[in-house]
């Protein structure tokens, strides 16, 4: 019988080709498994991150006989040592500044860093010295500063704040790294953010922010234990702190949502719309006093939480689908005036913060909004009359 001439014939000689391809195959495979392998056992450790904390001997309460946010600076330095706003593979080298009164327990919170071991911490750089603080830094969280006290003129806070940020900002403006990311705890928190922002003006405003994250995180908290069966903070996502870090900030839930056991729902369905419009607003607006009225002191442990995490999401990224409050420099989005250091919800992707849009807000939430926003011009106002 003649072969079909339309089939094709495959000779000994194809076989061989076929059989000698599969073997390079699997020989490459084989070589890039082994080279994975290896690889996996070379350990190249990144450069060491100079991280600037400001306050951190936590002394100022002492002297100057205030409630002070000085104790955040001795909470957050294990943290930072720890990986918890780097992360686990991140070494740095801590920069620790305070007064000069507070020298000797600098030097005491640089004996407890080196006697932890910690394995990503590289060395200690503390001084009482502006300059030598600054010099090179990466990051910069600036915890010092004096907070309003009983019976203080807001006139008189300011004026001390603006003395002390203006000296730091014209240190990190001449020896801080040109990449250098600010984030200012201390209390007028947004205020002293645009007082620094205004004596660095090398430092890109993109890289200067302040904390709202405490006010996002307690937020978080307060609607996670309002929902009934047992809602977990990390099932719940997309809270916004508008606003101030104050008591005129403004807790947004409206666009929140959280995993229960039937899926994703909107927090709005899921509580009381009375209790979301009063006492989860007072609640997170007025925290920070009750934590001061039961511990006689202010929130250091989650306040020096809240700004790894601030760091941590702005450097590492935000995860997908989920934003964060940051009080960042208004670009007159949502109808906020331009040159505020306002709270928005943020995004972050290498390095960089975007504000969330689109969002939509109710005549409610736009009172809520422009009241805290007329609070900061007020501040701004005063400031700019202490500069003058």
């Amino acid at each position: 019988m003649a072969k079909d001439p339309e089939k094709p014939s495959y000779s000994s000689s194809h076989w061989r080709q076929w059989l000698n391809g599969l073997a390079v195959l699997f020989i490459i495979a084989f070589f890039w498994t082994l080279i994975k392998y290896m690889w996996s056992f070379v350990k190249i450790e990144k450069e060491p991150v100079k991280v600037l904390v400001t306050g951190a001997a936590g002394m100022l309460n002492l002297i100057f006989h205030l409630v002070f946010l000085g104790q955040i600076g001795y909470a957050i330095v294990p943290m930072i040592a720890r990986g918890l706003m780097l992360g686990p593979d991140q070494p740095m080298i801590l920069h620790l500044l305070d007064i000069e009164q507070a020298g000797e327990a600098l030097d005491g919170v640089s004996m407890e860093l080196i006697d932890s071991a910690f394995p990503l911490l590289k060395g200690v750089v503390h001084t009482t010295d502006v300059v030598e603080a600054c010099k090179d830094v990466n990051i910069a969280i600036m915890v010092g500063g004096i907070p309003r006290k009983e019976g203080m003129e807001r006139n008189t806070m300011l004026s001390k704040n603006v003395s002390i940020y203006k000296a730091q900002a014209s240190a990190l403006e001449q020896h801080a790294a040109a990449d250098c990311k600010v984030l200012v705890v201390a209390n007028p928190a947004n205020t002293n953010a645009l007082i620094l922002k205004e004596f660095a003006p090398s430092i890109p405003v993109q890289n200067i922010t302040c904390l709202t994250r405490l006010d996002h995180n307690r937020a978080l908290s307060q609607i996670a234990e309002k929902i009934p069966n047992n809602v977990h903070v990390s099932d719940v996502k997309n809270v916004i702190i508008w606003g101030n870090h104050s008591s005129t900030q403004y807790p947004d839930l409206n666009h929140a949502t959280a995993t229960t056991i039937s899926g994703v729902k909107p927090v709005r369905e899921l509580v009381d719309s009375h209790w979301s419009k009063t006492e989860f607003i007072t609640t997170v607006q007025q925290r920070g006093a009750a934590i001061i009225k039961a511990r006689k002191a202010s929130s250091a442990l989650s306040a020096a939480s809240a700004a790894c995490d601030h760091i941590r999401d702005w450097v590492l990224g935000t995860p997908k689908g989920t934003w964060v409050s940051m009080g960042v420099y208004s670009d007159g989005s949502y109808g906020i005036p331009s040159g505020l250091m306002y709270s928005f919800p943020v995004t972050c992707e290498k390095g960089i913060w975007s504000i969330v849009q689109g969002l939509k807000i109710d005549e409610f939430s736009r009172a809520k909004m422009d009241a805290t926003a007329k609070e900061l011009i007020e501040e701004k106002a005063v400031a700019h009359s202490c500069l003058d």
